[in-house]
């Protein structure tokens, strides 16, 4: 049976993820808040929120899990001709409300967003405790994409990218990636996998395997505070 958590005591234990289910792959237990405690204990543990609309709060560690080592990015022939004309430019933390949004907004190709507005609001409070952060990609001064996940030490736990233009949101995770280089973080979770990830260097390891770096990574200091200045933003190449 799942574990049914009490939405009182947002400081109570998660199950271990090795108990999750393996179908649907990964499901862990249900219930419990989205306050920042709880979803703070939950991305250190490998475990992640996902559900619909009109669902109870479902708790996720598949296995395999999907990761990408910053300095693994792949850059194609393609992608790599974008960033030298120089098109596009990128921010840090200046609009987190303008991607989520635009992470939310419904796709062609799906039948839905499973980004709610419980979910919204809960990174929105991340955002302001200084965890979850957001990287824009404008062109000729509209957000063309982007993306935002949630930083424990030097992990960061990417949640979900749009685009509006081509090759934005491409852009977005080589910008990511190379700034998580040079700072020292060692991983990016990328929960699942799709074939946009594998084509840019993601990989998939054993959730065990994955729960052990966790144990690494998080633990190291991390890059606190607002990852950008106010209002800049710079040509990625």
């Amino acid at each position: 049976m799942l574990a049914l958590l009490d939405p009182r005591d947002p400081t109570a234990p998660f199950p271990d993820v090795s108990l999750a289910e393996r179908e649907p792959d990964g499901l862990l237990a249900v219930g419990g808040d989205l306050s920042v405690a709880r979803l703070v204990t939950a991305y250190r543990h490998g475990i992640f929120p996902w559900f619909g609309p009109g669902d109870p709060i479902l708790w996720w560690s598949p296995d395999p899990r999907t990761i990408l080592v910053p300095s693994d990015v792949q850059v194609s022939r393609s992608l790599r001709k974008t960033l030298k004309r120089g098109a596009f430019t990128v921010s840090l933390d200046r609009a987190f409300d303008a991607v989520i949004a635009g992470c939310a907004e419904l796709r062609p190709d799906s039948g839905g967003t499973w980004l709610v507005p419980e979910m919204i609001a809960a990174y929105r409070r991340l955002h302001r405790s200084g965890l979850a952060h957001s990287v824009e990609v404008w062109h000729q001064g509209q957000l063309a994409g982007g993306l935002y996940g949630v930083a424990i030490g030097r992990t960061f736990f990417g949640e979900s990218m749009f685009t509006r233009v081509t090759d934005a949101s491409k852009v977005a995770l080589v910008h990511l990636c190379r700034t998580l280089e040079d700072w020292g973080y060692g991983l990016i979770d990328c929960q699942v996998l799709t074939g946009h990830l594998l084509r840019m260097g993601a990989v998939q390891i054993p959730r065990a395997q994955f729960v052990d770096l966790l144990d690494h990574w998080c633990d190291l200091p991390g890059h606190t505070g607002p990852w950008g200045e106010p209002g800049t933003t710079e040509v990625v190449r």
